[in-house]
């Protein structure tokens, strides 16, 4: 999506080059959130196995998706402080040895979709996007984005844009199924639909790239992933769907950007703030398991308190703090934790660690990149 500096694609000859897109509108119309003052309550879900075959065509007929539970509903991108969706967004998770699979159910009067080539800016249509980072380190993570057409544009992010990115545009989910079901009608202005779903699957030997010890997961892991809606206001007009604009403009109204777990800002780049998938060994349907949270998890988000401090120092100083003190990490607390972080800083570059629960050292450096060690 284009808030947070999404990077766009741009050919000249068989060169590729890379430009970010500035803030959306609708980013630039919002103040600028102060993200260490949001409550840290990522949403969680539990993934069960299916074992019976699941055929990708986006009708989630299979009894495994029906035992599996929908999400939440989805909600702007800001949280509760800004208005409900319009139409109704919801997901679904499952898995077995071989994939990952995803479906999304979309409300949407006006089903419609242009982009038919691969790694188009997809987000310039309606579309259904899915992130995952499966260390949950905030680096190496995947963003996968499908239209009602079921064209993919699918990326991997060594690092956030804020943190100098790049996007690596030509990494591809090989493998990747996708299916897409219209309940309506696709391109066709003057009636009423009732929405679309998508159904996802991912191969694991291609998310196991960025996984740890480059593995597939197993029962009891957890991955942050979140997913996000982007969904534009429309009219009609001489038999097609047109962008609304802002009156007296040529230039389309902002998008809509709805999500699973908020991120608090108009920018699905911060994966600190995405949501929690835990994998289950269950079969769908045979029983429960409750989510089990990681307690450093709590340890990450102070060490990002401090990291959101140093780039606030950073931008106005152009200089990172040299002692901890300088950022007041003593008015930090953990519960359950004597939260004492040291800081070991360069003339460009720092990191703070901390020690965390179960003899754990947490860490966190100018990069924004938080890992755990023993």
């Amino acid at each position: 999506m284009t808030a947070g500096g999404k990077a766009m694609v741009l050919r000249h000859g068989p060169a590729i080059l890379l430009c970010a897109i500035a803030l959306s509108p609708l980013a630039a119309q919002r103040a600028t959130p102060d993200l260490e003052a949001l409550p840290f309550a990522p949403r969680r879900y539990v993934s069960y196995r299916t074992s019976s075959q699941i055929s990708v065509d986006g009708r989630l007929g299979e009894p495994a998706w029906a035992a599996a539970a929908w999400s939440e509903v989805f909600i702007d991108i800001e949280g509760d402080s800004r208005p409900q969706p319009r139409f109704r967004t919801r997901a679904k998770m499952l898995w077995d040895d071989e994939y990952f699979y995803v479906a999304a159910e979309m409300e949407e009067p006006d089903v419609w979709g242009t982009l038919t080539e691969r790694d188009s800016v997809i987000f310039r249509d309606n579309d259904f996007e899915i992130f995952i980072d499966p260390d949950g380190d905030t680096h190496e993570y995947y963003e996968l984005e499908v239209n009602a057409l079921g064209t993919p544009w699918d990326l991997m992010l060594i690092k956030p844009y804020r943190d100098g990115g790049p996007a690596i545009h030509a990494w591809d989910i090989a493998g990747l199924r996708i299916g897409v079901d219209v309940r309506g009608t696709l391109n066709r202005p003057g009636d009423r639909d009732d929405g679309w779903t998508v159904e996802i699957a991912m191969p694991w030997k291609i998310l196991r790239e960025a996984a740890p010890d480059h593995q597939s997961p197993k029962p009891g892991d957890r991955w942050r992933i979140n997913f996000s809606r982007v969904e534009w206001e429309v009219d009609q007009a001489e038999g097609r769907y047109t962008k609304r604009l802002k009156p007296g403009t040529k230039d389309p109204l902002p998008e809509n950007n709805w999500v699973w777990s908020p991120q608090g800002a108009v920018n699905m780049h911060l994966p600190e703030r995405w949501g929690y998938v835990q994998l289950s060994g269950k079969p769908v349907g045979s029983g429960t398991d409750s989510f089990i949270d990681d307690p450093n998890e709590r340890v990450k988000w102070a060490l990002r308190r401090l990291y959101y401090r140093q780039r606030s120092l950073h931008a106005a100083k152009g200089a990172y703090a040299a002692t901890l003190d300088s950022l007041n990490a003593a008015g930090i607390r953990v519960e359950g934790l004597d939260f004492r972080p040291v800081i070991h800083i360069t003339p460009s570059s720092y990191e703070i660690s901390a020690n965390g629960f179960d003899g754990v050292v947490v860490h966190i450096s100018q990069d924004g990149r938080v890992w755990v060690t023993r």
